[in-house]
């Protein structure tokens, strides 16, 4: 009996176990995904909307916003955000889309996003932005309801 990657990725995300990635929210999560304190690893949020991929951006260009340094790629896009920071923010703070509808936390990969009704979505990989893909309305719902919990608020 061969299980399809689909089933496989099902059943990791149907039970999750302690110590990997993705874990259920037992303890209060931070509202944005920022390792050592620098927001979705330092990749420019702008460049999502603007350049349609994932843009790692610099020191030079930095701000404070939500608790965490966002960088990005150059004046301009930090500027595009200090005016609209709502506009370019991540949802469900740059966690995984996917895993938030299924009420759990996973780190985000910069490259597996999806730009949606103007809003992004990072997940943790492109099987799990596939399988977001398969049903973006329904996701969405399930993350929106499931994301408070998720982060212990």
């Amino acid at each position: 009996m061969s299980l399809s990657r689909r089933a496989i990725l099902a059943a990791v995300i149907a039970i999750p176990v302690a110590g990997t990635i993705l874990r259920p929210a037992l303890a209060k999560e931070s509202a944005v995904y920022a390792p050592q304190g620098v927001a979705l690893g330092g990749y420019d949020v702008t460049a999502y909307f603007t350049e349609g991929r994932a843009v790692q951006g610099t020191s030079r260009h930095e701000i404070m916003w939500h608790g965490a340094v966002w960088r990005f790629a150059s004046a301009q896009s930090l500027m595009e955000f200090e005016m609209n920071p709502a506009a370019y923010a991540p949802q469900y703070g740059g966690y995984c889309a996917f895993s938030a509808s299924k009420g759990s936390i996973a780190a985000p990969m910069p490259e597996a996003f999806a730009v949606r009704d103007g809003k992004l979505y990072l997940t943790h990989n492109m099987e799990m932005l596939a399988l977001w893909n398969e049903d973006p309305e329904g996701n969405i719902a399930l993350a929106d309801r499931n994301w408070p919990a998720v982060i212990g608020q």
